[in-house]
């Protein structure tokens, strides 16, 4: 099992063919201020990311360019993707600037490797559901999305049920959900409760 999100997590550094849901659109995600994330980094931190990450989108549009060219559909899909992942990640980046919400709880590019043990006690599951959250939200490439849901999927099978229906553990896999789905371009509906 470890071995398979090695796998799914190593995949975020490689192109893979996947399907594409569409170009980045115009619409901002609403988060209440109770589910929103604040930032742990300062704003010359956020700052340098959206210049590294300007500059990689420039590189995923000449990718993009490139494949054209080519006439390299397979090449064409991919690099349209995560040009577009991309695009989204950077239009987080600017919400959080601008309002200080939409934030990602880390702005670096982790390693495959994860950083928590994969034990699923009380204790390891928080913490692995946190990273796996700061994980998802920092996906550039359709690919890190694809293995994030995944890892994620396997991950949140193992473990007890006394541990699984932790509730921060449970806010932590769903923000991670909630970026994957965010970076694939999809609106996230909210439910209003009506008495």
């Amino acid at each position: 099992m470890k071995l398979l999100v090695v796998m799914a997590l190593a995949a975020c550094g490689s192109p893979q063919r996947a399907p594409f849901e569409g170009a980045p659109e115009a619409h901002t995600a609403e988060l209440a201020d109770s589910d929103d994330v604040k930032p742990t980094y300062g704003k010359a931190d956020l700052e340098k990311a959206l210049i590294t990450e300007r500059g990689a989108e420039a590189t995923n549009e000449r990718r993009v360019a490139d494949a054209e060219a080519k006439d390299d559909g397979d090449a064409l899909t991919v690099a349209t993707a995560d040009l577009h992942v991309r695009q989204r990640f950077i239009a987080n980046l600017e919400a959080c600037q601008a309002t200080g919400h939409l934030c990602p709880p880390r702005l670096d590019d982790p390693p495959a490797p994860m950083e928590s043990a994969l034990r699923f006690d009380l204790a390891d599951w928080q913490k692995l559901s946190t990273e796996l959250h700061g994980r998802a939200c920092a996906c550039r490439t359709i690919a890190c999305v694809d293995a994030m849901d995944v890892a994620i999927n396997e991950l949140e099978l193992r473990p007890m049920h006394e541990v699984s229906a932790d509730e921060q553990a449970t806010v932590e896999i769903t923000r991670a959900r909630e970026c994957l789905f965010r970076l694939r371009g999809k609106s996230i509906a909210k439910v209003t409760r009506t008495e």
